[in-house]
């Protein structure tokens, strides 16, 4: 019986050590704009969730961050929860990773929660902050990697659509804000351009759109059907309805 229970637990120890190895060996890379964002399940400050399923149908934004109680990435939380209202609107579900466990987590949030930001009336955080004291998500996700030691490169945002297909990814340094405003932005330019049309820079909702494809055959001709304008042979817009 002895011996079972040795050969057992030599076993078991074994395929640790080989999954271990197979994990340092896996090439962990940064999902890339096209791709099925990569799942996992995971303990939250409102309770288990299976990423990006749990969602549904609705676009998804995985906002990460390398520790918790860090200034800079506080004041992200504090622009995101004073924006939760916009993202709804847009059926936008956000869902915040950190490195730190789920009680320092819910410590954070409660602290967050007391701070009146910007002279703002203090908000409740509605989103999930992701436990990732392991880091198997940051890895996931390719967030961390050889040349940035410990957890600092833990600063993507990454938008998902209704699909679950990766539509954007952005990056910072720890020592620059994200711009939440983008983010949004991000997400409504998303949501508005096609096979059709197009976002220029700078887009905002109102703005005229970029013609994929012009509606003539001859791009460089003088004339313009109704409703379009042209900067050169090479950029046709669509005048905004809300401007007619």
């Amino acid at each position: 019986m002895k011996k079972v229970v040795l050969l057992a637990a030599v076993t078991i120890l074994f395929s640790s050590l080989l999954l271990a190895q197979a994990d340092e060996e896996k090439n962990y890379r940064i999902p890339l704009i096209g791709e099925k964002a990569p799942s996992f399940e995971a303990q939250t400050t409102n309770g288990t969730l299976n990423f990006p399923v749990d969602f549904g149908n609705k676009w998804k934004i995985l906002f990460a961050h390398p520790q918790d109680f860090t200034p800079v990435c506080s004041s992200e939380l504090l622009e995101l929860a004073y924006l939760q209202d916009e993202f709804d609107k847009l059926n936008v579900k956000l869902a915040v990773v950190s490195t730190g466990n789920l009680e320092t987590h819910r410590e954070w949030k409660s602290a967050l929660e007391g701070v009146q930001y910007k002279g703002r009336l203090t908000t409740k955080i509605k989103f999930p902050l992701i436990d990732d004291d392991s880091r198997f998500i940051s890895r996931e996700y390719g967030m961390i990697h050889p040349a940035i030691n410990g957890t600092k490169s833990v600063r993507g945002v990454f938008i998902i659509g209704p699909d679950n297909i990766i539509r954007a990814i952005s990056f910072y340094p720890l020592n620059v804000g994200r711009s939440s405003e983008e983010i949004l932005r991000s997400v409504k330019a998303l949501q508005t351009a096609n096979d059709v049309n197009m976002t220029p820079s700078d887009w905002k909702p109102g703005d005229d759109l970029i013609v994929a494809v012009p509606p003539v055959t001859d791009q460089r001709a003088e004339n313009v059907p109704d409703g379009y304008y042209k900067l050169a042979w090479f950029m046709w817009f669509e005048k905004s309805r809300a401007k007619n």
